[in-house]
Formats: structure tokens, sequence, C-alpha cells
């Protein structure tokens, strides 16, 4: 398996020449019967499964793997792993680094993680907060992609199905490395006519088959009863039964952050809120500094380098620009938004996914925390884009949903959502933004020495940093040594089962919920937080009346997780924002105040945080017509 490799030369227009070639797409016109459709969908699959043979001719076997078999890496519970941002910003300041990581969502923080378990001394730099874009704006999904299959399939493309392929595969690496954070998961397809049962059916057994070994639960059918049964809320009327298959789900803002953590525990120094302004070269015109400015206070330091990978997602070209001018764009962005619901709205412990929508795509219903997660949408980024989800994203979602439920949902029933920018890469030809491969590609700008992972999705992360650091021990001109991660327990994962919340529940009298949360948000590392209630038994309050964080998790991450703002604290660090906005209107005052007695901020600054994040929140409810009350 390789990666799309693209080398520039001094002065080119860095697209290169791909390592592999892409086939045209071949994408026809659906056959108006729906028997013909099947027919010709399963005579499409006798090349993929001829691939699927003869790589799995060359491929190692893939075992399952579960985090008890690992040797695990970690301290003992009790101590701190991240140390505090002034001492990492000294050591960024300080040191000569073999790698600089720019970019601290999945991608840079697995890139960062796999260099400093190789033995390379690491630093990740991120413009904001770690996670604070596409990486916790997700569906939430650990998955091939259904979707991307099919497209595969009806368009010929062998490189879309190997991306699905390896993406199935990465898919239990992400489970077993995290289990407090992703966790299998079953998604039921509902199906009002036979032919589609069957069509789908197909579908979700050649999903099964790509996935090989790697399967979580085979596809099956269930019956009407059956389906009603495990989702009370669809629509009855002309229901069949629904098509059922497996896939992952997982916490996409701690997973980040977990990976982050274990990077630091490993010698690696991270550092957010730090934004690379410009590049130094060296004789050769080679890259070996970067200027960086402190987003918080304002100053501005330097970096030194061997190697710099820039993994900034949708600010990719960005970067390649200050390390190339002549560097064409290579990023075409698409937005996507969701929304949260309560629970309640939708009973069941299983996912739905939509398959028939007016443009062609997928939506998804997903139980989540309490919450019942939609979405997406797919929209390319122009000028007018705001990043916040519109009144007509959230109406489109409703709109695709709503036939298939048995009570329609609202907007006003929305309790929170989110907005975040897909990392597409161009394709020569495509228009739709939709039917871009998520697939990755490592570039080499050989003027500059950068080298910019483009592309990917959060269940390939690892394999891209794979690929990446590969890359980047190439370029040093030694060995490519094991890469480490593919079997490597990150922070909270070691000592974690399904009964640690009743563990924690019980041993600290924390109501259930709570319990839950901080098992489900910190694994194992949730001990550390309660420890703290022998500091001050006050911070075993909440923070709002219905989120169930305490004000010591609070505290936990603005000592030990680089929580700088509000925001970073209630949307990635407890997900309280994700719950509702109103919760964390509510929530506000209290972790201001937590925050400014940490930080030693005064009134005028504590004011002025509270009055941004109030502002950003009441922006996003105003924006659906919703109201504070």
């Amino acid at each position: 398996m390789a990666v799309t490799v693209i080398v520039v030369l001094p002065g080119a227009t860095g697209r290169g020449v791909s390592a592999g070639t892409v086939a045209e797409d071949t994408r026809a016109s659906a056959p108006s019967s729906i028997a013909v459709r099947i027919l010709a969908f399963m005579i499409l699959l006798l090349p993929f499964f001829a691939s699927l043979w003869l790589d799995a001719a060359r491929a190692f076997r893939v075992i399952r793997i579960s985090c008890t078999h690992f040797t695990s890496p970690e301290l003992p519970i009790g101590l701190s792993n991240m140390k505090p941002r002034s001492t990492e910003k000294a050591s960024a300041r300080e040191a000569n680094f073999d790698l600089c990581v720019i970019g601290g969502g999945a991608t840079g923080a697995g890139c960062a993680l796999d260099a400093q378990l190789r033995g390379l001394h690491t630093l990740l730099l991120d413009a904001g907060d770690f996670a604070a874009a596409a990486s916790s704006a997700s569906t939430k999904l650990v998955h091939g992609g259904v979707r991307y299959l099919e497209q595969a399939v009806k368009s010929l493309n062998l490189e879309e199905y190997r991306m699905v392929k390896r993406a199935l595969h990465e898919r239990l690496y992400m489970l077993a490395n995290a289990p407090h954070l992703a966790h299998p998961a079953h998604f039921l397809v509902p199906v009002y006519s036979w032919t589609r049962a069957a069509y789908y059916l197909a579908g979700m057994k050649m999903y099964d088959a790509v996935a090989g070994k790697s399967n979580l639960f085979p596809s099956s059918f269930l019956s009407r009863k059956e389906t009603l049964r495990r989702m009370p809320g669809l629509k009855a009327r002309g229901l069949r039964g629904a098509v059922c298959y497996s896939d992952g789900q997982f916490d996409d803002a701690r997973y980040d952050l977990a990976l982050v953590e274990t990077f630091t525990k490993v010698g690696g120094t991270a550092l957010n809120y730090s934004r690379l302004t410009s590049f130094d070269r060296d004789n050769n015109g080679k890259l070996s500094s970067a200027n960086v400015r402190d987003e918080l206070s304002g100053e501005q330091f330097t970096v030194a380098a061997n190697k710099f990978v820039n993994a900034t997602g949708t600010g990719a070209d960005k970067v390649r620009a200050l390390a190339n001018p002549l560097l064409a764009a290579r990023m075409r962005p698409s937005k996507g938004v969701h929304l949260l619901f309560s629970a309640e709205t939708f009973p069941g412990t299983d996912a739905l996914l939509v398959p028939q929508t007016e443009d062609g795509r997928v939506i998804f219903a997903v139980p989540w925390q309490e919450r019942l997660l939609v979405g997406t949408t797919d929209d390319e980024v122009t000028s007018a884009t705001k990043m916040m989800v519109q009144k007509d994203e959230a109406d489109y979602l409703l709109r695709q949903l709503n036939p298939y439920l048995n009570v329609p949902l609202r907007r006003e029933q929305v309790k929170s959502g989110m907005a975040g920018l897909r990392p597409l890469v161009a394709q020569q030809g495509q228009v739709d933004t939709s039917k871009l491969v998520r697939d990755h590609e490592v570039e080499l700008d050989s003027s500059s020495g950068l080298i910019s992972i483009l592309g990917g999705k959060w269940t390939t992360h690892r394999l891209m940093a794979e690929d990446t650091i590969n890359a980047v021990q190439r370029e040093r001109g030694g060995p490519v040594t094991p890469c480490l991660t593919k079997q490597y327990p990150l922070a909270g994962a070691t000592g974690y089962d399904q009964d640690f919340s009743k563990g924690i529940e019980k041993e600290y009298s924390l109501p259930a919920d709570t319990a839950r949360h901080l098992a489900g948000k910190f694994g194992t590392r949730a001990s550390n937080i309660l420890e703290l209630l022998q500091e001050n038994p006050a911070w075993k309050a909440r923070i709002a009346e219905r989120l169930p964080v305490i004000q010591a998790e609070i505290v936990y991450c603005i000592r030990n997780e680089m929580a700088e703002t509000i925001e970073d604290l209630l949307a990635r660090r407890t997900g309280a924002q994700m719950y509702g906005w109103k919760d964390a209107i509510e929530a506000t005052p209290v972790v201001a105040s937590l925050l400014a007695r940490e930080k030693e901020w005064d009134s005028t600054h504590t004011a002025t945080a509270v009055t941004g994040y109030l502002a950003k929140i009441r922006g996003f409810l105003q924006e659906l017509e919703l109201g504070e009350d």
C-alpha cells in the first residue's frame, strides 16, 4: 500500500507527478429499473473482489487487537504528564528539534506522536487550540464510508475503493487504542421497498468483505418488527425492515487531546496558540527555523528544526505558500454542519443512516453522549461562508431526516450545533466537493524541504501520520524505522473497561451521569480529576444544573491540558458546549471564575473573556432563531 507522493521541483507549480493515477470518472446515469441497478451493482463488484484477493495475498493478516494485550507505557495514575504551557514554550524556544509539526489537529497530533515514538525529537505547534477546527467538528464516526464505497463501485474507481479498505482496517486501531473514546456501533438503514432492501444488503455485504478480518459485526437484514423495536421513532408506514451494519463511533476532540497528551508523555513538546508567521532558510534554501507568534501574549519567538511537516488541514496552502510562494493551491475545503437534539427526540441506541436525500448525499442521526447528533452537509467554501450553523443548513438537514421519522424534528428543538471544514484535495475535472475522494497525499517541496500531508479523514489519521513520518525519515537520509502506533494505547486507555464508570461512581459517590461523563472523556485519567476533591471538596459541584461536568474537571484541564480559554474548556475539554448552547451560557460564570483563579486573571481580563464567549454562543442561537430562555 503506497500513498500518493508528490515531488515538487524548484519553481514548479506544486502539482508534480502522482505516483499513482486515478481512473477518469466514468459515472453514468443510473438505470431507471431498480432490478437492473442491482444486477449491474453485483457485476461491478467483481473487479473489486479481485483486487481484494490480490491485496490479501500481499498484505499481513489483520488480527483483532485489544488494549489488554498492550504493554502499557503510561505513568502511574495520579501523575501529570502534560507540562504547563510556559514550560513548553521555553522548551520550544531553546531546543533544536529534529522535526516541527505545524497543526495540532488529528493529523498533526498523529504525526507528532509517531515521530516521537521513532526517536525524533519533535515539536508540535497549533495556531489555536488543539482540535479547534475540523478535528472537533466531525460526525464522530470511525468508518470506511459506505457512500464512498458506493461511489467507488459506480465509477470503477479503484483508488477510492482502496481508501475505503484502508480506513476499515485503520478503524480497528482507533477503537483499540482508546476504548474509552471509541467503540463499535450498529447502524440501521431503513428500507421501504424490497428492491431497496436487496440493493442495500448487497452493498453492506460488500462493505463486510472489504473489511475482511477487520470487520466488527456482520451486516444483516432486520424484520419490520425488530427494526421498530430497536428504533421506535422510525416512520412505520410502508417500512419493510432495515439493513444493519457495523462501524465505529468516537469522541473526536478528546481523541485529539489524547494523542497530544500521549505525545508529551513520551517526551514531545506541544504548544497551542502559537501561529507560524514565516520561515528562515539555510544556505541551501531549505527551511531551518520558523518564526512564531504567541496568540495569547503577542510575543514573537523562533523555533529551530531539521525538518518541518505541514499538517494544517484546510490551512495547508497558506503554510505551503510561506515555504514556497510558487506552489499552486491544492486544497478545496467544504463546509459540513451538524445539529444536536435531546436524545429523547429519537430514542434508541442504534444509529440511523438516511440513504436517500434530495442531492444524493447520506445523512446520519447518531446517539452521542446523551444527545442525538444529526449531520452532515457538504458545501464548497466561498467568500460568503460563515463558520456557524446557518438556518438554511439546519432546515436542509431536517428536510432530509424528517421523512423517515414518526414525529418530525423541529428547528426549535435544536440544543446545539457545530460547523467545520473538510480538508479536501482538489481533483482535476471534479466540480462537486461531495464527490472528491477523501484520500490523502504526502507532498515534498524539494525547493524548501517542506513536507505537507494533504487531505484524508479522521479514521485514517494514524496511517496518514505513518506515511508522513516515513517520508520525513527518508528525507533525513536515515533508515525508515518501524511505526509503533498501530498498537499503542493513548492516555486514559490502560486499565479501562466498561465497568470503570461504575467503579468511580461508587468510590467517589458520584451521580451516574457524572461518572459516565468522566469515564467517557478521560478514561482512567478520571481518577486524577477526582483526586482534586481532596484539595477542595466544593469542586464536586456541577458547573451548570443540567450538565454532568464538575468543577474539578475544569481545574484539572486548566492545570494539565493547556486549556487557556472558556471555549477551550466548554467546547473541547468537557464537551459542555456540544451538550447545549444554553447550558454553556449558564456554566460560563463558573468556568470563568475557575480560570481567573488558576490563571491569576484580573477582573478586566475575566470580564472580557466572558463577554467574548457569550457573544459567540448567542450568535449561534440567533442564527437559528432560538431564544435564550
